[in-house]
């Protein structure tokens, strides 16, 4: 499945980055975070209204606003 957004994404779910979409200052963000094509997460953790989104990859956690996860396009693992 391409093309969903990591804003998307159940708890306990894994995927794997296939692109960053969006403002360049965004994507440049998300890129320096780690968030490169290829790259394995999960989600662990979503706030009550969905803002942030916590993160797990490549040994560490990440925060996410919702506007910066919809810019995550995955594929569900």
């Amino acid at each position: 499945m391409m093309g969903r957004s990591l804003d998307e994404l159940e708890v306990g779910k894994k995927a794997v980055v296939k692109m960053i979409r969006g403002e360049k200052d965004i994507k440049r963000r998300l890129l320096d975070m780690g968030l490169v094509p290829g790259t394995e997460l999960r989600v662990e953790k979503v706030a009550p209204l969905g803002d942030p989104i916590d993160i797990s990859l490549k040994g560490y956690h990440l925060s996410l606003r919702k506007h910066e996860a919809r810019a995550v396009k995955v594929e569900i693992r």
